[in-house]
């Protein structure tokens, strides 16, 4: 891979982990705060049971988002440390060796698949 493309990666790389971290942050920003400040009513408590849903509801659902985010800066900082370690080595597929298509890292820089190795992966996940 060329070195401009190397560079190109990682500040792809840079900018998601920067955007997940960001984003990371507004998650927690929101479980810090309490419930009171979450919806602006003066009392800590929910005064229908259906509100204490809608309010746990919506709590699970930010845990979960920011959880897949997680998951996401883990992969993008894996790729970083490939890149770092290895440039010659970073755009190879980790099944067959072959080389990723530039335009698959450009659009998902943290793969570690080809096309056709990732389908398979895939294929072989759904029998």
């Amino acid at each position: 891979m060329k070195k401009k493309e190397l560079n190109h990666l990682e500040q792809r790389l840079l900018e998601e982990r920067e955007r997940v971290i960001k984003e990371l942050g507004h998650y927690d920003e929101q479980f810090s705060g309490t419930l009171q400040a979450s919806d602006g009513d003066l009392s800590s408590y929910s005064f229908h049971m259906a509100d204490q849903g809608t309010d746990a509801m919506e709590r699970e659902k930010q845990f979960l988002f920011a959880s897949k985010e997680g998951r996401y800066l883990w992969h993008v900082n894996e790729a970083l440390r490939r890149l770092y370690q290895d440039p010659k080595g970073f755009g190879k597929c980790h099944e067959c060796g072959d080389d990723i298509a530039f335009e698959r890292l450009d659009a998902l820089p943290h793969a570690r698949l080809c096309i056709s190795c990732k389908a398979k992966e895939e294929d072989g996940k759904r029998d």
